[in-house]
């Protein structure tokens, strides 16, 4: 009797021991990880905890993609803040134990160990998306940049690791997301009725950004909005304390900042908020998720149902029509120098498929330069 409980027990310490630990995982793959290894060895701290931790997933960025870091002043600044290094390396580290067989073809959104408020405000941490993506596991980060996997489950006593070809970029706010983007007439609206700071530094947003193509069909009206009006119209777009993203979406009622309810519904594969038809869904921000529609919804016409067999959108304004002054809101806004996998369809110039520049966030408030470490030498000299 004795003999059969201690069995089970024997197997076990005997699993436990050909497990290795995490840092004898990430050193069985030091061709392709030893800058992730030797930056991870300047914040031991950091390091520690996560040896501490079980059921979670690390998504290991190979040399290359650690390279990337350095090709520019502005994201080699950023290796001279600790909390930010930290904060990076916390959104490759997921909540759960993800193997490479729990991706399917849609996406799924997970938690990242990332919740620096500095960096994330979204209950329960900041989140990437993952799916197959031409049989390939990916994972989606700020303004839809991708990473696949290249080596996967590399397992270790507190779950499994697998290797990437990109970093992951930490969403930015709505202001950096919506230029880079190249929404820049929801930025210029936004902006306009003065409600940047509100939808910046509100946690647990879910917002509706009609594309530059949606606001300029309604150009002809835009002139004679008054300031409560566009407040209106802009709070109509969205949704304050829940954070929906594409697979959340079900036919359903949400209920804006305004107050007016809008209706979603999923049609033939497709996502509809009244009329507007979603056509870049989930663009990750720092306090929640940007979908693109194709129209400006208007809160006094919450009754709009999608037209399926309509060639082009029809605006939610009656008598509305593209203007002559070029697309509303667009003037002083900053038009972005890169094109990220985001701006695909957002209006403007057809986006290719990979960017052209990595998308750095700055810290909520200043980032401070004046803590030199280790991990930023490492980084630039390897």
């Amino acid at each position: 009797m004795q003999y059969k409980q201690l069995l089970p027990l024997a197997l076990a310490s005997l699993a436990s021991a050909q497990t290795p630990s995490l840092t004898d995982a990430l050193g069985s793959q030091n061709s392709t990880l030893s800058t992730l290894n030797a930056l991870l060895a300047s914040y031991s701290n950091f390091t520690d905890s996560l040896n501490d931790m079980k059921n979670i997933t690390i998504l290991a960025p190979s040399n290359d993609a650690l390279g990337a870091l350095t090709s520019s002043n502005d994201s080699t600044s950023l290796l001279f803040d600790s909390d930010y290094v930290q904060a990076l390396l916390s959104y490759h580290v997921l909540n759960g134990t993800y193997y490479d067989s729990s991706f399917g073809n849609e996406s799924i959104f997970i938690p990242t160990m990332l919740t620096n408020e500095s960096y994330s405000n979204v209950t329960d941490g900041q989140v990437v998306e993952a799916r197959l993506s031409d049989n390939n596991v990916t994972f989606f980060s700020a303004l839809k940049q991708n990473a696949s996997v290249v080596t996967a489950n590399v397992n270790f006593t507190g779950g499994t690791i697998h290797v990437i070809n990109s970093l992951l970029v930490i969403p930015e706010n709505v202001t950096e997301t919506l230029s880079n983007a190249n929404l820049t007439a929801a930025e210029g609206a936004i902006n306009t009725a003065n409600l940047t700071d509100s939808v910046v530094d509100t946690p647990d947003l879910t917002i509706f950004a009609p594309n530059n193509d949606a606001f300029n069909a309604i150009g002809s009206i835009v002139g004679n909005l008054t300031s409560d009006q566009l407040t209106s119209i802009i709070g109509y777009h969205v949704i304050n304390g829940s954070v929906y993203y594409s697979s959340d979406f079900e036919n359903t009622t949400l209920t804006s900042v305004s107050g007016q309810n809008i209706t979603i519904t999923v049609l033939n594969g497709s996502v509809y908020a009244n009329s507007a038809k979603v056509t870049v869904p989930d663009i990750l921000l720092e306090n929640g998720v940007v979908h693109v529609i194709d129209q400006v919804m208007n809160p006094e016409n919450t009754s709009a149902a999608p037209d399926t067999t309509a060639s082009s959108a029809t605006p939610a304004f009656t008598g509305a029509s593209s203007g002559s002054d070029g697309v509303p809101f667009t003037s002083g806004v900053t038009t972005p120098t890169s094109t990220f996998p985001a701006a695909t369809s957002a209006g403007g110039p057809e986006a290719t498929s990979s960017s052209s520049g990595l998308a750095m966030p700055m810290k909520t408030g200043a980032v401070g330069a004046a803590a030199l470490f280790g991990g930023a030498a490492v980084l630039i000299n390897l």
